[in-house]
C-alpha cells in the first residue's frame, strides 16, 4: 500500500499538538451527544452504522470558516476541485466531478441544505449560521436518490427559537477582507417561531492581475439569506418552512501563464450564483401507529461562469497568440416532492420488534445553457429536461437486546431529454436501484460494531459537446473518437464498510474507526481531448475500479484544560481499466483527486478563564490532477490557530489559517497556453488559499 508517507505527515501534524499542564479550569465545551438528522429518521451519531463526520458551529467558527471549503479538510477523505472562484466540486473517497463546462452533470456527491436539493451548486455552501454540517461518505442512493452515489454533505440551519436568541458578527482580514452578519430568531406567536439570518463576505482574493494592475480580479462578494419557520398548527400538524436567496458576484482569474499568483489576461472572468429557493414540510403525528410526512421545495438559480481562456492581453506575442473569452450562462428550475409514511412506535415482523418507512418521491429538473465563445459563429444552447421518479422502503429490526438489523431499497427511473442548437438531440432513460442494509451489535452502552453493505447509483447521460463538435476544422484527428463516445451508461457503486464507535462521556472520549472496501462498474470518469489550445470535454465509462480505506475520528478531552481531536482518512484507489484517446490505458493507476492519506489533527487549550488557543493542521498527500494526464499535485502540511478571548456575550478572536504561508494547489491541467513558449505543454495550476490573518468579533444572545 502507498501509506509510506502518512508516518511524516502524522509526525507533522503531532509537532503542533499542544502539551499543557493540567489545571482547574472547567472545559469551554465538553464532549456532547451529536444527533445526525440528515437521514430518514433523527439518530444519535454513536448508533449510526456508518461514517459520518458531523462539523459543529463550535467547528465551524473556530476555523473562521465562511464557506465549505475552509471547513471540509475536517472530514477524512473529503477532497475538492476548484477551477472556479470557490472550491465548489467535492470528491469523498476519491469519486466525484471537478468541473462542469457544456454538458450537464449527475453529480456524484450531493449537497443538500435545510432539505433542498443544491447538488451540483457548490457556490451555495455559505456557512454562516450553520448549526450543523453532516457529511456522509459512501452510497446514500437510498436516502438521497442518484445524486448520492458517492456521499452527501448536508447543511442544517440554526433552528428557530421560541425566545430571543441570535448573534451578531463582523470580521476583519488581510487582502482587502470584510465579513459581517446578523442572525435572529424568536417566537411570532406561541405556536410560531422563526429565525433569519443575513451575512456579506467581501474580499479583494489572492490574485494579482499585473496586466490590469488590479488586486481584485479573484474576489468574493457573497450575500446570503436564510429563513427558517416552526409552526405548530395544531396538536396533530407541525410546519417546517424555509426560505434562501444567494447572490454572489465572484470574479474569476485563477490561472497563470507564469504559474504564479500573478495573472496576465486582459478580460477576467465572473462566477456568480443568483438564487431563490423555498421549501414546506409538513408532519402529521395524529395517528398511534404512523406519522406521515410531506416535502416540496422549488429552486431558481442563474449562474455565469465565464473566463480568460488565453489568460493573457492582446499583443503578448503577436504572430503567435490568440485571444479568446468563454461565457456559460445556466438557468436551473426544480421541483421536488416527497411523500414518507413512517411507524411511529415499533410492530412485531417476522417476530421481531420493527420500525419501517416507505416513501414516494418525484423530481422535475430544468437546466438551459448558453453559451458566448469568441470562436462560435453564433451562440450556443442546450437544454436539459430531467425527470425522476423513485419509491423506497426501509425496515430496522431489534433481532436481540444487543443485535440490529436494518436494510432498505430504492427504485428510481430518470428521464432525461437534452437538445442544442447544434441539432444533437437524445433522451436516455432508465431505470436504477440502490439499497442498504446492515448489522450493528451493542458491544457495551453507548460502545457498537457494525458491519454494512450499500449500494448507489448516477444516471447515464450523452456527450453533446463532444458530439457537436465532431465536425469542427481543428479536431479532425479526434472525429472517430468522439464519435465512439456519443454516450455513457449509469455508474453502480457497491461498497461494504466494518466500524468501531465508543463514546465514554465519563472519559470524555470519542472514537470512530472504520475500513471500507468499494467496486465502481461502468465508473464514469471525465476527460478531455486537445488541440492548439482547444478544449472538448467528455465523459466516459471506464470498465470497473475499485476504492478501499480506513477513517478514524477521536475527540479527547484529557484534563479539564485540554481537548485534542484526530480526524483521519487512508485511501487507496484504482483503474482497472480507461483507455485514453493517445491509446494509453490506465489500468493499476490511481483515480484523479484521491490522495492516499488526509489528516486534520489539533488542539484547544483553556489558557486561562476566558482565554483560549485553538492550533490544528491540515495534511494531505499528492494526487492525480486528472485521468487525461500524470501530472500530480504536492503533498502539503498547512498550519492553522486561533486566539478566543470571552467577556460575557462577546467573543473576540485572532485567527490565521495557513499560518506558513504554504504553496498548495486544488486543481491542475496540462496542456500548451503559452505563446511566448511556443504553446509547449506545462503544467498550471491553481493555488489554495495563502495565509490569513483576521480578526473577528462576536456577540450572542
Amino acid at each position: 500500500m502507498k501509506f509510506a508517507k502518512l508516518s511524516i505527515a502524522v509526525a507533522a501534524a503531532l509537532s503542533t499538538t499542544l502539551v499543557v499542564p493540567s489545571t482547574s479550569f472547567a472545559t469551554e465545551e465538553a464532549i456532547e451527544r451529536i444527533t445526525v438528522r440528515g437521514d430518514f429518521r433523527s439518530r444519535d451519531i454513536d448508533d449510526v452504522a456508518g461514517s459520518i463526520s458531523v462539523l459543529s458551529a463550535h467547528d465551524i467558527e473556530n476555523r473562521s470558516a465562511a464557506h465549505l471549503e475552509e471547513a471540509l479538510m475536517l472530514a477524512p477523505n473529503v477532497n475538492l476541485a476548484s477551477g472556479a472562484s470557490r472550491a465548489s466540486f467535492l470528491q469523498i473517497r476519491g469519486i466525484g466531478e471537478r468541473s462542469q463546462f457544456v454538458d450537464p452533470i449527475n453529480p456524484s456527491v450531493g449537497l443538500v441544505i435545510d432539505g433542498i436539493n443544491y447538488s451540483g451548486i457548490g457556490a451555495a455552501g455559505t456557512l454562516f449560521d450553520i448549526g450543523q454540517v453532516e457529511v456522509f461518505r459512501g452510497p446514500q442512493s437510498t436516502r438521497f436518490g442518484a445524486d448520492a452515489m458517492a456521499g452527501v454533505v448536508y447543511l442544517h440551519s440554526a433552528e428557530p427559537t421560541y425566545a430571543p436568541s441570535g448573534q451578531v458578527e463582523a470580521m476583519w482580514a488581510n487582502y482587502n477582507s470584510y465579513a459581517a452578519g446578523v442572525a435572529f430568531g424568536n417566537r411570532v406567536t406561541d405556536t410560531f417561531a422563526v429565525r433569519g439570518s443575513l451575512y456579506s463576505n467581501t474580499s479583494d482574493g489572492f490574485t494579482e492581475n499585473t496586466f490590469l494592475e488590479r488586486k481584485d480580479t479573484q474576489n468574493i462578494d457573497e450575500l446570503t439569506l436564510r429563513l427558517n419557520g416552526v409552526w405548530e398548527v395544531s396538536d396533530d400538524w407541525q410546519l417546517q418552512l424555509t426560505y434562501h436567496r444567494f447572490d454572489i458576484d465572484n470574479g474569476y482569474d485563477a490561472f497563470s501563464l507564469d504559474r504564479t499568483r500573478e495573472t496576465l489576461s486582459d478580460t477576467p472572468g465572473r462566477d456568480t450564483l443568483d438564487s431563490h429557493a423555498g421549501r414546506i414540510a409538513a408532519t402529521y403525528s395524529g395517528a398511534e401507529s404512523f406519522a406521515v410526512q410531506l416535502f416540496a421545495s422549488y429552486l431558481t438559480a442563474d449562474s455565469e461562469y465565464s473566463y480568460d481562456e488565453d489568460w493573457a492581453f492582446e499583443g503578448i506575442r503577436p504572430g503567435w497568440e490568440y485571444n479568446s473569452f468563454d461565457a456559460y450562462f445556466r438557468e436551473r428550475d426544480q421541483l421536488e416532492l416527497e411523500t414518507r409514511v413512517l411507524s411511529a412506535a415499533p410492530v412485531e415482523f417476522l417476530g421481531y420488534s420493527t420500525d419501517w418507512l416507505v416513501g414516494a418521491y418525484v423530481q422535475q429538473r430544468t437546466q438551459d445553457l448558453n453559451r458566448e465563445y469568441t470562436y462560435l459563429s453564433a451562440p450556443f444552447s442546450s437544454s436539459y429536461d430531467s425527470d425522476r421518479t423513485a419509491a423506497y422502503g426501509e425496515l430496522q429490526q431489534e433481532l436481540s437486546d444487543r443485535l440490529r438489523l436494518t436494510y432498505g431499497v430504492r427504485w428510481e427511473r430518470y428521464d432525461n431529454d437534452y437538445a442544442d442548437s447544434r441539432g444533437i438531440a437524445a433522451s436516455p432513460t432508465a431505470s436504477a436501484w440502490g439499497g442498504r442494509a446492515s448489522l450493528e451489535y451493542s458491544l457495551a452502552p453507548l460502545q457498537q460494531v457494525y458491519a454494512t453493505v450499500t449500494r448507489g447509483f448516477k444516471a447515464g447521460g450523452v456527450n453533446g459537446e463532444a458530439l457537436g463538435r465532431v465536425e469542427d476544422r481543428n479536431l479532425e484527428d479526434h472525429r472517430e473518437f468522439l464519435e465512439s463516445r456519443a454516450t455513457f451508461a449509469p455508474e453502480y457503486l457497491t461498497s461494504a464498510e466494518v466500524g468501531y464507535k465508543v463514546f465514554l462521556p465519563e472519559q470524555s472520549l470519542r472514537l470512530h474507526v472504520n475500513a471500507f472496501y468499494s467496486w465502481r462498474d461502468d465508473m464514469q470518469v471525465n476527460a478531455y481531448v486537445e488541440r492548439e489550445g482547444v478544449f472538448v470535454t467528455y465523459t466516459d465509462n471506464a470498465s470497473d475500479g475499485k476504492n478501499y480505506g480506513i477513517e478514524a475520528q477521536l475527540d479527547y478531552v484529557p484534563t479539564e484544560a485540554l481537548r485534542v481531536f484526530l480526524n483521519l482518512g487512508l485511501l487507496q484507489t484504482e483503474f482497472n481499466n480507461l483507455l485514453l484517446r493517445d491509446g494509453t490505458n490506465l489500468a493499476g493507476r490511481d483515480q484523479a483527486h484521491a490522495p492516499n492519506y488526509q489528516v486534520n489533527l489539533g488542539g484547544e487549550w483553556l489558557v486561562r478563564e476566558n482565554l483560549s488557543l485553538r492550533v490544528e493542521m491540515d495534511a494531505r498527500d499528492k494526487f492525480y490532477y486528472s485521468n487525461s494526464h500524470d501530472i500530480q499535485s504536492s503533498s502539503y502540511q498547512l498550519l492553522h490557530a486561533r486566539l478566543n478571548y470571552q467577556v460575557q456575550n462577546w467573543e473576540f478572536s485572532l485567527w490565521a489559517r495557513n499560518l506558513l504561508n504554504e504553496d498548495y494547489t486544488t486543481r491542475g491541467f496540462f496542456f500548451g497556453n503559452d505563446p511566448r513558449k511556443e504553446y509547449a505543454p506545462e503544467n498550471y495550476v491553481q493555488y489554495g488559499e495563502p495565509r490569513r490573518v483576521g480578526v473577528t468579533a462576536r456577540y450572542r444572545f
